[in-house]
């Protein structure tokens, strides 16, 4: 229950708590709006105040600026007035230039026309002599040409006929040789491109090798086999310029079975290996109509070192390259076996040094070997010796808790749970 007390008599109710609360409420909802009235008739009267200063100030704000506008648009209006007078001047000063050049223009095409009627003249009796002059020229040329093609048509008639002389004669040469190779035998060719070899070098041999070996190969003491011809030459102080191992191949044209130049390349390289040469040669026939052993020099030492094909046109320039090539680097091969020769005590020092070197290192290997092995001995022998130590170790524990035990044993504990003993204990007592 609240009381309420009345401020006018000082009468004291009692009420609810129900008709207090709603009591309570009345009142602060009736304040409420009182003050909520209150402020908004407040906050319209400003309002109102406020938009009375904005009018105001809009109003003074848009009489100026038309007042303004007004003076602008008065200037603008004497402003395109007077670019309009400016404007008409211009255009007549424009009009009058115009009027002035056009006639200038008219007297200048006037001018221009009688020059371009003299002109015309004088080119028409120009070009009438040149027409004569030209017409001459070319008759002249016609004649000319005529000697030329006459010329030029005996000069084909006799080139025509040297050069049918010439097939006639080659024709014959083919002819010749198919009929000699028909009645040889494969090796009769083989030995007939080797004897063409042999005779072209023998034509320059004093000439251009006068220092050197050209021979046949005929030692088969190393696996039977054998190159066709070897090629070496020294120098004055016996010293290797060059060496070559050559093989010739051809084969019969009637011969089913076509050889090619690859198979003959292991044969060679391994001669040339045997018989210690620096370079080896294939002259070939076979594959005549290959575009590649045709063209010239074939390098194959992709497949074997230093080993090359040629055609039997080739022969002596190869030779000449390889020993041209070979004689450049001479001296620096003498330099070399000069520098062998002075340092061929610090070479056997060297060997020496190498040898006390290699044996001292087999020594301290073996020794280094036995070390290590004690070394693992020892270690072994370590921890076999702390393996006892744990053992003893744990020995000594296990008799120490045994003691502890033994030690703390008495007859109250022995007797314990054994009524029978404590009696007999007691007695003894």
């Amino acid at each position: 229950m609240n009381e309420i007390k009345c401020p006018n008599c000082g009468t004291i109710f009692s009420i609810d708590e129900n008709n207090y609360v709603a009591i309570l409420n009345q009142v602060k909802n009736e304040e409420f709006a009182k003050e909520v009235a209150k402020e908004l008739t407040n906050i319209e009267q400003q309002y109102a105040k406020d938009l009375s200063l904005v009018e105001e100030k809009s109003n003074s704000l848009l009489k100026e600026e038309l007042s303004n506008y007004e003076k602008k648009l008065l200037e603008l209006q004497a402003k395109i007035a007077a670019n309009e007078q400016e404007k008409q001047l211009a255009l007549n000063s424009i009009e009058n230039q115009l009027k002035a050049e056009l006639n200038n223009k008219e007297l200048f095409i006037k001018e221009l026309q009688a020059k371009e009627a003299l002109i015309q003249k004088e080119n028409e009796l120009e070009n009438n002599k040149v027409m004569a002059f030209k017409e001459k020229e070319v008759e002249q040329l016609k004649n000319e040409l005529m000697a030329y093609k006459t010329t030029k048509e005996l000069e084909k008639q006799t080139l025509k006929e040297k050069y049918e002389d010439k097939i006639k004669e080659k024709e014959e040469m083919v002819a010749y040789y198919k009929d000699l190779k028909a009645k040889q035998s494969t090796k009769m060719i083989g030995e007939s491109l080797e004897l063409h070899c042999e005779n072209e070098f023998n034509k320059i041999r004093m000439s251009a090798f006068p220092m050197a070996y050209f021979n046949k190969d005929n030692d088969t003491s190393i696996d039977g086999t054998k190159g066709d011809y070897i090629y070496k030459e020294y120098d004055e102080n016996g010293l290797e310029i060059i060496s070559i191992m050559f093989e010739m191949k051809n084969e019969n044209e009637e011969t089913n079975n076509k050889h090619k130049n690859s198979d003959f390349f292991k044969k060679l390289d391994k001669d040339r290996h045997d018989k210690k040469c620096e370079y080896a040669i294939l002259v070939s026939l076979l594959e005549a109509d290959s575009d590649l052993y045709n063209n010239g020099i074939v390098d194959v030492s992709y497949e074997f070192e230093k080993m090359y094909v040629i055609r039997p046109q080739f022969f002596i320039p190869i030779i000449t390259l390889l020993r041209n090539a070979a004689l450049k680097s001479m001296q620096f091969k003498k330099e070399v076996a000069l520098m062998k020769q002075e340092n061929i005590d610090i070479t056997n020092f060297e060997e020496d040094l190498l040898k006390f070197k290699d044996s001292f290192g087999k020594n301290y290997d073996l020794a280094s070997r036995k070390f290590t092995s004690a070394i693992d001995e020892i270690d072994k022998a370590i921890k076999n010796l702390e393996k006892t130590k744990e053992s003893l170790l744990s020995s000594e524990k296990n008799l120490r808790l045994a003691n502890n035990k033994a030690l703390d044993l008495s007859v109250k504990k022995l007797t314990k749970n054994n009524p029978t003993m404590k009696d007999k204990f007691d007695e003894l007592k």
